[in-house]
């Protein structure tokens, strides 16, 4: 488990766990990279529709803040350094699967890469531009996702980004 700032870490739970349900547990990073210019990195997702923070499954082993530096890499070819302890995190439930995300902020330090993107994200339509916070709140909110899975990213990383914005003293 990731280490968290303090024991008053918020988090939000999406979705409801059903008692006949088994559900397979994943671990992910979501990341607010903030940039000089004092944008961050927002990711489009063409297939659903929707906006999201970088970020993805924690691989067996990994640790926490490697992970969220390696997503944040993979999807938009920059280089940051994560700040220490994750800021908020959720818990999800939907079909089978028990999601719990962990956001972090981190700092961009090189912002030259290219993504490198899996097969399925280059299907799925990944993009990425550099917003203001405030912008990508707005942005990510007004989405209407396509799918299930789209209201869910937009439920999550809406809330995360707040939470972040709060801390950064942006909202």
């Amino acid at each position: 488990m990731p280490n968290s700032p303090n024991s008053q870490t918020p988090t939000k739970v999406i979705g409801t766990k059903q008692p006949d349900v088994s559900y397979t547990d994943r671990y992910a990073v979501r990341v607010v990279a903030l940039h000089t210019a004092g944008t961050i990195a927002l990711v489009y997702v063409q297939k659903g529709s929707y906006y999201k923070l970088p970020g993805g499954g924690v691989e067996a082993a990994e640790d926490y803040t490697i992970a969220a530096a390696r997503e944040v890499q993979e999807e938009t070819g920059a280089v940051v350094a994560v700040r220490d302890g994750y800021i908020a995190s959720t818990e999800e439930f939907r079909s089978d699967l028990h999601q719990i995300s962990y956001a972090y902020i981190a700092d961009v330090v090189e912002a030259t890469g290219a993504p490198a993107l899996t097969e399925e994200e280059v299907a799925e339509g990944l993009t990425y531009e550099w917003v203001p916070v405030r912008q990508a709140l707005e942005t990510m909110s007004a989405a209407q996702p396509t799918s299930e899975l789209g209201r869910f990213i937009r439920e999550r990383d809406v809330y995360l980004l707040g939470q972040a914005a709060e801390k950064l003293g942006i909202l």
